[in-house]
């Protein structure tokens, strides 16, 4: 088992009766036990260590993007039926502003000076309880916009009556929180304490809420710190960072363990597995993404003499292959083959064939588009369709590509943005920066063009890694990306007929791309040669904020919904 940080259940219990009436306040250290609880050092680290538990953190999922299809389904935000009374958003917010609740009331505990703990101790709690304050009220802010802020601890009148504060002096306490963070944390812990807040992660996170809110200079200077501390480096084999058998990397700078001893981990790991290895693949990666891969010369497919459009994964940049499985090559040891032909497949194990069953010929449930997800599922997921590999929430890539745009949005186009581009895309190539003829090295100065690369790296590099969504947002291309069809292959007989018997299997013709990286299929969609699965929505006139929770306006009278909710 992996070490890990041990959530004490007493937390969630011992005052169980103060969390059933306002989710802004559901906090159990907030009120009553707050007098006689926080008496000494393990107590204290208790209550530390509580702040770290997966409910609080996690990751906006890839479902709500265009790197992703579900058969024929879509969600609140593909669907733009998104308001505030679904489900994920009421936990978010209720999740966030119980570990602000916490953090607040540890806070408040710590300064009082009657706490019998050495002093440095005491600015570390609180430089953690500060890091996660501000990485909650970061989350809401990118999401909602403005948001109800506190520092304090709340009675429930309190709780009831507070109105929003606009997102620039939030945003401006962020800013302060992680400062503070930085001074007091350490720049790393021994032993077994992996997941815990240092001035990396502080510094790494300060930086995302900047880029996320144009504060570019801000986002800048909080990467190059990061960076200077020396304690991070790329892993050298891209593939493997997210094997749970990897475990944490110098690349890992926050990251939140997750096992089946902690009864944490991801129960929906049949939805990404092949049908031949037991799953249902279900959960697929989309067709948007596939073409969003560069090809090895680095252009887009659309304008590279080296893509096929009837082999779509051959000299492509290898991040596609690592992330989406490509055909013909083992997966889980058996060979994946969505070729309506192909019914029987090679189990590289056994050394015999069996029935296909990831192929719509044997099974009309197998993937709709014909692919499935390979990045970090590994046999593993298949034992018992769980899958418990740490969250990461922050990597050392993230910091060096969010510098390297937050340069670019600046105007400072110096050797110091290529390397960091460059640093990522030779890792991907397993090669080395220096060798820039094995692989498509950044040399461009123009601003335009390295906006459009930059985009484009965050998507190749952080697919499924919960990303996308937020890139959409702030890069305000969600209304583009998530106003287009998503599509598959047609039904068997038709496919056998219109493609697979004309010769061409895969994709009929190649996808225009555009300058957002965003591939066009309706040519041939409008021939008949694939299917629309769904007609994704986004409304932008509302949905670049997310909806205040219903019950939480119904509740109080100061509080003012986002517009269009």
């Amino acid at each position: 088992m992996r070490s890990y940080i041990n959530i004490y259940a007493i937390l969630l219990i011992v005052f169980s009766s103060l969390v059933a009436c306002n989710d802004l306040n559901l906090d159990p250290l907030s009120q009553g036990s707050s007098n006689n609880w926080y008496n000494n050092e393990v107590e204290i680290n208790m209550s530390v260590n509580d702040l770290y538990k997966d409910a609080f953190w996690g990751l906006d999922n890839t479902e709500w993007t265009d790197d992703w299809i579900y058969r024929e389904s879509l969600t609140p935000i593909t669907s733009a039926t998104i308001n505030g009374e679904w489900g994920t958003i009421n936990s978010i917010w209720a999740n966030s502003y119980k570990a602000i609740t916490r953090s607040n009331t540890l806070i408040q505990n710590l300064e009082s000076g009657e706490i019998n703990i050495p002093a440095e101790l005491v600015q570390q709690y609180i430089a953690e309880a500060k890091f996660v304050r501000a990485s909650q009220f970061a989350k809401l802010v990118s999401h909602f916009g403005d948001v109800v802020y506190f520092t304090n601890t709340l009675d429930l009148d309190e709780a009831y009556s507070l109105a929003k504060t606009d997102k620039e002096t939030v945003l401006e306490a962020i800013y302060a929180d992680y400062d503070e963070a930085i001074e007091s944390l350490p720049v790393s812990y021994s032993g077994s304490e992996i997941s815990r807040a240092t001035k990396g992660a502080a510094m790494a996170f300060k930086a995302r809420i900047a880029l996320y809110s144009g504060d570019w200079d801000i986002a800048r200077d909080a990467a190059k710190e990061c960076m200077d501390l020396e304690q991070y480096s790329l892993y050298p084999n891209y593939e493997e960072i997210f094997y749970p058998s990897t475990g944490k990397t110098d690349e890992t700078i926050f990251s939140i363990p997750r096992s089946e001893e902690l009864n944490s981990y991801n129960g929906d790991a049949r939805n990404y597995l092949p049908r031949n290895s037991g799953g249902w693949a279900a959960k697929d990666p989309s067709w948007d993404l596939l073409c969003a891969y560069t090809c090895t010369d680095g252009l887009p497919i659309d304008e590279s003499p080296l893509f096929d459009p009837q082999n779509p994964f051959e000299n492509r940049d290898p991040r596609c292959g690592y992330t989406i499985v490509p055909f013909q090559t083992p997966m889980l040891g058996i060979m994946y083959q969505p070729h309506p032909d192909s019914t029987m497949v090679l189990n590289v194990n056994s050394g015999q064939y069996q029935t296909n069953n990831d192929t719509r010929s044997n099974q009309q449930y197998a993937s709709f588009n014909g692919l499935i997800w390979k990045k970090g599922i590994t046999q593993d997921w298949s034992d018992n369709f769980r899958e418990d590999s740490d969250i990461i929430l922050m990597r050392y890539a993230d910091v060096m590509l969010m510098y390297a745009e937050a340069k670019i949005e600046l105007g400072e186009i110096d050797e110091s943005v290529h390397q960091a581009i460059n640093s990522i895309r030779a890792r991907a190539y397993n090669v080395d920066i220096t060798d820039a003829e094995s692989y498509p090295a950044v040399t461009t100065q123009d601003q335009d063009e390295l906006r459009r690369i930059i985009r484009l790296e965050r998507r190749m590099e952080f697919a499924l890694e919960g990303l996308r969504y937020m890139d959409l947002i702030r890069w305000r291309l969600a209304e583009k990306a998530l106003n287009r069809p998503n599509y598959g292959m047609l039904d068997v007989a038709e496919l056998k007929e219109k493609v697979v018997d004309q010769g061409l299997w895969f994709f009929p013709s190649t996808p225009e791309i555009d300058e957002d990286g965003i591939a066009d299929f309706s040519e041939m969609a409008d021939a008949g040669l694939i299917k629309q699965l769904t007609n994704r929505q986004f409304d932008a006139s509302r949905q670049y904020l997310w909806p205040i929770p219903t019950k939480e306006v119904l509740i109080n009278d100061n509080l003012e919904q986002n517009p269009g909710y």
